[in-house]
């Protein structure tokens, strides 16, 4: 007995030196030459040198700089309550409780089995061939308790493949959020923009519509003609028909936010569509620099964590080339219902168990390349996400500066056409011009006061676009420590476990 004792005692001991080898597959790294590494990527913007922009950081809550209450409280709603942050948040969820599944793999595995039966063994069973044993009712029984050696690091490679998945699906969220904020906002300023070009458009319609007065008495007087009169009526008609555009502008944009904060387009108060100042910032646009946005993008930390889960599947499907082994005891009993709890019918075993698949024809080696495969792949996706993030904020940053060049321009254009507007119309008045040169002068404020109102819209939706290729608004999250934790490591990036690919 003691023999036996002192023979299970060795095997135990070495399988648990066995299962102090480290976890096979490399270890998670981004090499130095990917592209969030390269100085280049983490330097100031290119575009940020003008005046409209300061190194600043830009806060989490980013709508809040254009002291807005109205905005503030669209865009809280629609982040309690969007579709698709719903759906965001049931994908984390999902990811977490395949960590907990995951982890699961490190806890031993009890099974307790029961069967009564009825009956009776033939006589060849029993060694009499011309018996008949009698029906009689029978019991087994028992428990088992098994616990399976990690000892190649597959189950800790598993773990690690898991949390980086739910990592990325936090990052998911994260992006899912930054997205509904500036949605909204760019809906918000879509609804003010639109009515700031009605007011402006109502305008040159009224100042038409005089015009045409004007003419109309002018015409009756002798003084005009009826080829001035069918110009001006022109002219208006072509105002009046820019109306309905804006109106219908003005509707798409409330069904936005509507559709934006989970609710449908009747839920929308109706004194929304009163706004007509599109939201703007008085002040020069806070942007960081490239360091800021590599930690702060969600995409660049869920495609660099969606690389990590592809590392650690490497280690997963390298331990299939070696054995694994479980440690396990079971106990039971055994016989005849009418020898329950006798001591004869007890039985008890342990040891470890040990199941090893030979590869043949490749096949686990065949999924070593098939990993990694999709870690190259992944390493690839990293870097084209680091790219297009500079490249999507570089352009939203000459965007925004160009439209308010543009904005400059137009609103120096828009004071020169109202002077020669006034002017004609002066001028008109005492006969010195004719009704033709009023109206092309009257026809080049209005069209240059609509150029500027569709300007002025455009710029509220290039400030906003700035904002969101910032990649902020998740950072206030309830969630948002988690995203914070693993953005802090970026552009290092967010490594939890050192080595190189």
């Amino acid at each position: 007995m003691n023999a036996r004792v002192a023979r299970l005692g060795a095997v135990s001991l070495l399988t648990l030196a066995m299962a102090g080898c480290g976890a096979l597959g490399p270890d998670h790294a981004v090499p130095d030459n990917a592209a969030v590494r390269q100085p280049a990527a983490q330097a100031a913007f290119l575009g940020a040198q003008e005046a409209s922009f300061r190194r600043e950081e830009p806060p989490g809550r980013w709508w809040h700089l254009y002291d807005d209450p109205r905005l503030d409280a669209l865009v809280e709603d629609a982040l309690a309550r969007n579709a698709s942050l719903r759906q965001a948040a049931a994908n984390l969820a999902r990811a977490q409780a395949v960590v907990d599944e995951a982890g699961a793999q490190q806890s031993a595995q009890v099974g307790v089995n029961a069967s009564p039966t009825y009956g009776h063994p033939s006589g060849v069973q029993v060694l009499q061939p011309g018996a008949r044993p009698a029906n009689r009712w029978r019991y087994s029984g028992g428990i088992s308790v098994s616990y399976q050696l990690d000892l190649h690091g597959q189950i800790q490679r598993a773990i690690e493949a898991a949390q980086d998945d739910a990592q990325a699906a936090q990052a998911a969220y994260d992006a899912t959020r930054v997205a509904v904020a500036a949605h909204t906002a760019d809906a918000y300023a879509q609804l003010c923009g639109a009515g700031l070009q009605l007011a402006s458009a109502r305008r040159s319609l009224a100042l038409q519509q005089d015009a045409l007065d004007m003419v109309e008495q002018l015409a009756r007087a002798g003084r005009g003609t009826a080829l001035d009169v069918s110009r001006a009526r022109s002219q208006a008609a072509q105002l009046k028909a820019a109306l309905p555009p804006l109106l219908a502008r003005q509707r798409i944009a409330l069904y936005q936010l509507a559709a934006l904060r989970g609710k449908a387009p009747a839920e929308m108060p109706a004194a929304l569509a009163e706004c007509a100042t599109p939201p703007r910032l008085a002040q020069a646009l806070p942007v960081g620099d490239g360091a800021s946005l590599l930690r702060r993008r969600p995409d660049i930390r869920r495609a660099e964590r969606t690389l990590a889960g592809a590392t650690a599947r490497i280690g997963v499907a390298t331990a299939d080339l070696y054995p694994r082994i479980s440690l396990g005891l079971s106990a039971g009993s055994a016989g005849p219902a009418s020898l329950i709890g006798e001591r004869g019918t007890f039985s008890l075993s342990a040891g470890p168990l040990i199941s090893w698949t030979i590869p043949n024809t490749g096949a686990a080696q065949a999924r070593i390349a098939q990993a990694e495969a999709g870690a190259q792949g992944a390493l690839a996706a990293f870097d084209q996400t680091v790219l297009d993030a500079l490249k999507e904020t570089e352009s939203a940053l000459t965007r925004y500066a160009r439209q308010r060049d543009r904005v400059a321009a137009l609103a120096e254009a828009r004071d020169a056409a109202k002077l020669a507007a006034t002017q004609a119309r002066t001028l008109f008045g005492h006969g010195k011009i004719d009704a033709l040169q009023a109206l092309d002068a009257d026809r080049t404020l209005a069209a240059t006061e609509s150029a500027l109102a569709d300007a002025q819209v455009q710029r509220s939706a290039a400030e906003i676009g700035v904002f969101l290729a910032l990649g902020g608004g998740w950072e206030d999250s309830a969630s948002g420590q988690a995203g914070k934790t693993a953005a802090a490591a970026l552009p290092g990036p967010g490594v939890n476990r050192s080595g190189s690919l």
